[in-house]
């Protein structure tokens, strides 16, 4: 399995059609998370803009993904294969019985 890039673009003026679908779209991302499908999920500061790094055998399967979001409609995505995708895991501190 792969690892793919998806940048989004975002309209510059949100609708309240836009803004109601927010809601639906934190959840359907957990959930894609929660299912290993969804690697991170980044927006911008100035809202213009998400990154996502999508788990998929193939740039159809990622597009099939990102067909799924509640915001679709008012996305441009653009999807680049990644060679690699390092990441710092967050880990626990290691407990110690002393």
């Amino acid at each position: 399995m792969s690892q793919y890039m998806v940048e989004i673009q975002l309209p510059a003026v949100m609708s309240e059609d836009f803004t109601a679908k927010i809601p639906a779209q934190r959840k359907k991302i957990n959930e894609m998370m929660e299912q290993g499908r969804l690697m991170s999920y980044a927006l911008s500061e100035d809202y213009s803009r998400l990154w996502c790094v999508v788990r998929a055998d193939s740039e159809f399967e990622v597009m099939s993904l990102v067909s799924e979001f509640p915001l679709i409609d008012y996305m441009d995505p653009k999807i680049s294969k990644l060679m690699f995708n390092n990441v710092v895991a967050l880990r626990l501190p290691m407990f110690s019985l002393n």
